[in-house]
């Protein structure tokens, strides 16, 4: 068939029937919205393609510069100094998790529980943290 067949229905006006009332405009529109056939498909894609760091080893020396910046700040625990720790936050979701870095004040240091305290209660299990910066940290002893 060619174009020229139907060349005398270019210009004719649209049926509009007489049963039926024309539908409004924001309905029609509704029609065209795509269809989500799997409900939290979309969520389920965009979880897997977000990307959690794997926990890093600290290596022996690591360790004990660690121990000591903890022991240096315990000196002085009692005027609450205040410390930059970055630490692993594992995912609840998937495996891995992220690096958070916090600056905030200590209250305890307990190295039999191994954690770290701090002023508003919440603790940090020494083992996640991978770095700590004190801020004017200045013991009794010197």
């Amino acid at each position: 068939m060619s174009m020229n067949e139907y060349k005398d229905m270019i210009y004719m006006d649209r049926p509009i029937s007489k049963k039926h009332a024309p539908m409004p405009l924001e309905n029609r529109a509704a029609q065209f919205m795509p269809f989500a056939a799997l409900t939290g498909y979309d969520d389920a894609v965009s979880e897997t393609a977000r990307i959690t760091e794997k926990k890093i080893e600290l290596s022996e020396d690591e360790k004990a510069e660690l121990d000591q910046i903890l022991s240096d700040l315990n000196l002085v625990i009692s005027k609450r100094p205040k410390a930059s720790i970055t630490y692993f936050v594992p995912d609840e979701v998937k495996s891995g998790g992220a690096y958070v870095t916090i600056t905030a004040n200590i209250r305890k240091i307990d190295s039999i529980s191994r954690i770290v305290m701090l002023m508003d209660k919440s603790t940090i299990a020494i083992d996640d943290i991978i770095s700590i910066e004190p801020e004017d940290v200045q013991s009794s002893s010197s």
